[in-house]
């Protein structure tokens, strides 16, 4: 993915907040892939496929049943949030991740993104077709993570148009306690009632 503006360091130290990891599965074309991007910055590390951080991490799984809600919070603070850098292509009608990819299979925490459009070029305006940057940028916004998340998407195309699309479902989601607030608000941003029904 192209990328804008400056350059952080990717020496600098460890941003505070939720630490976030990575598995690059090397499916996409270097040059567009966020994730790489990512671990260059310093904005994320290579995940050590195990416990990166300690404790187990929450994996962000598209085919997860549960949602990722701001309940999770305490437990991406102390494990941190884990990335598949994979192809859509690639990922598979079920079963989630490929297995082969090591250190997926005994993951305890899975949770999935609530539904959001992708801003990126590649799949703009698709639904919950996310690119990594946009994945941890909306993880950390429902997290309660918001500024973080906008200084990190700033330095990719899309990123601006992904918070611009997605604003009012992100602060919705951000608000949710359980995930099945969050159900009910993918139910209100994306099959409102009929017309003339309450």
């Amino acid at each position: 993915m192209p990328s804008s503006g400056s350059t952080p360091s990717p020496h600098r130290s460890d941003p505070p907040g939720i630490p976030l990891f990575l598995l690059v599965a090397g499916e996409d074309h270097a040059r567009a892939c966020t994730g790489r991007k990512l671990l260059a910055r310093g904005l994320a590390k290579v995940s050590d496929r195990s416990r990166p951080h300690g404790a187990y991490p929450i994996l962000l799984d598209p085919r997860a049943e549960t949602p990722l809600c701001s309940a999770d919070r305490p437990r991406a603070v102390d494990g941190g949030l884990l990335g598949v850098d994979c192809s859509w292509n690639r990922l598979g009608d079920r079963g989630g991740f490929p297995e082969r990819l090591p250190g997926l299979h005994h993951q305890p925490h899975r949770r999935r993104l609530p539904f959001l459009l992708a801003g990126n070029p590649q799949h703009y305006g698709r639904l919950a077709e996310l690119n990594t940057a946009e994945a941890f940028g909306a993880a950390l916004c429902v997290l309660g993570e918001a500024e973080r998340a906008r200084a990190i998407l700033s330095g990719f195309a899309g990123g601006a148009a992904f918070l611009d699309l997605n604003a009012v479902p992100l602060a919705s989601y951000a608000a949710c306690a359980t995930p099945e607030e969050v159900r009910a608000a993918e139910r209100r941003t994306y099959h409102p009632p009929a017309a003339g029904r309450s």
